[in-house]
């Protein structure tokens, strides 16, 4: 089977790649215009290997790689933040978590230096925070 798409469908090519086995291709439409590529490709597949557009490639490692500065965050301000991603104030955080006020602030002063959220007057550090955690749940998801 060799898919051809106009664009990169991340949850297909991704079931496609797990499936593994052999005869299993997924390109780029506009590799059909290069055809001495688009003949390899098709030979391999048909020989029983694979291929797997670069470009496919390139933006499945960038999609699903994690944010590294998430990865400095502390258990338990990977908590805090966990919370904040559900809409909760600081008081409800610090019911929830069974903390003081005072230490939910602490935590998020800190979440915002580690994610390298200065203040700014253009974005809100809290929703930005919130906004890296969920999309790289979403690509671990």
């Amino acid at each position: 089977m060799l898919v051809l798409s106009a664009y990169v469908e991340q949850a297909f090519a991704t079931d496609l790649l797990v499936q593994g086995g052999a005869r299993l291709g997924y390109l780029l439409k506009e590799r059909v215009g290069r055809v001495e590529e688009f003949l390899a490709a098709l030979h391999r597949v048909a020989d029983g290997g694979t291929a797997i557009d670069p470009d496919v490639v390139a933006q499945l490692l960038t999609r699903t790689r994690s944010d590294p500065r998430l990865d400095r965050l502390s258990p338990r301000e990977r908590e805090v933040l966990e919370v904040m991603a559900e809409g909760l104030g600081n008081t409800a955080i610090a019911t929830r978590l069974f903390i003081t006020e005072g230490a939910v602030h602490k935590h998020i002063r800190s979440i915002f230096a580690k994610l390298d959220l200065p203040p700014d007057d253009e974005a809100d550090r809290r929703v930005t925070a919130v906004l890296r955690y969920l999309e790289d749940a979403q690509r671990r998801g």
